[in-house]
């Protein structure tokens, strides 16, 4: 009974000594290796779980040859920038945290990036330095978004979960009078154009295309009477010409006539 208190103690005192805590941190980063669970797979690459550790920040030391990361269920605030460049990463899970911003080019460099679960976090705007031109499939669902015109223009530009649209919800909006909060955006988007405060109409739309066709078809055949009359003008111009050419007596006629009179 003894034996096992004794290594239990000496483990206890191993772990807390000022060289373990070394290993374990740097300058108030934890190391990755020691703390999140890894597992490779039998075809190559490496899953990383650093799930429920209720970190605040992003661990240091990532290995190389992760291409799955899991860090959902922490405590993280916010990604700085070139937070997983150097990682060929397929999936990236930050589901269930705490994440309010996101600095431009936190998701740089991740050209290989396949999946990105950013639900349950504070997000409340999308910055297309964020996550423009990332080609990967974006969960967004359970944010506070603020649905106004910048969200409107940044969306087209994301590659959405589709199973994930109807959970991306509008909680806030300078349009009060659209009824935004609480319906999701791409429903609301279909109804409303939030850069200009309209509603979409079907039939308006349709009326003003057919009254720019028509302006555009009033316009040529406008255009092609203007050219007919400058031609008319141009050919009766050419007649009278012609005419008062042709009345004209030749020269030296009026000569001979004069001489023969004499």
């Amino acid at each position: 009974m003894l034996l096992p208190v004794i290594l239990l103690v000496n483990s206890l005192v191993m772990s807390s000594s000022p060289a373990t805590l070394g290993l374990r941190w740097r300058a108030g980063r934890v190391f990755a290796q020691n703390i999140c669970q890894r597992s490779e797979r039998v075809g190559g690459g490496l899953t990383l779980r650093c799930s429920g550790l209720r970190l605040t920040q992003l661990p240091v030391g990532f290995p190389n040859s992760t291409d799955r990361l899991f860090l959902d269920r922490n405590v993280l605030s916010s990604l700085p920038a070139n937070s997983f460049s150097d990682l060929p990463l397929d999936e990236l899970d930050l589901s269930h945290n705490q994440l309010s911003s996101l600095d431009p080019g936190c998701f740089g460099g991740l050209d290989s990036l396949r999946f990105l679960d950013l639900s349950f976090n504070l997000l409340t705007a999308l910055d297309p330095a964020v996550l423009g031109g990332l080609r990967a499939r974006t969960n967004l669902t359970h944010n506070t978004w603020h649905c106004d015109c910048r969200m409107q223009l940044m969306v087209p530009e994301l590659v959405l979960d589709p199973s994930s649209l109807p959970g991306v919800i509008c909680q806030t909006s300078d349009l009060h009078n659209l009824g935004a909060v609480g319906r999701p955006l791409v429903l609301l988007m279909q109804d409303w154009d939030l850069c200009l405060s309209v509603r979409r109409n079907p039939d308006l739309v349709m009326l003003l295309t057919m009254i720019l066709w028509f302006s555009a078809l009033v316009s040529i055949l406008l255009n092609y009477i203007r050219q007919n009359q400058h031609l008319a003008r141009q050919h009766m111009a050419y007649m009278r010409a012609l005419q008062s050419h042709s009345a004209a007596p030749p020269a030296g006629e009026g000569e001979a006539c004069g001489n023969s009179a004499v």
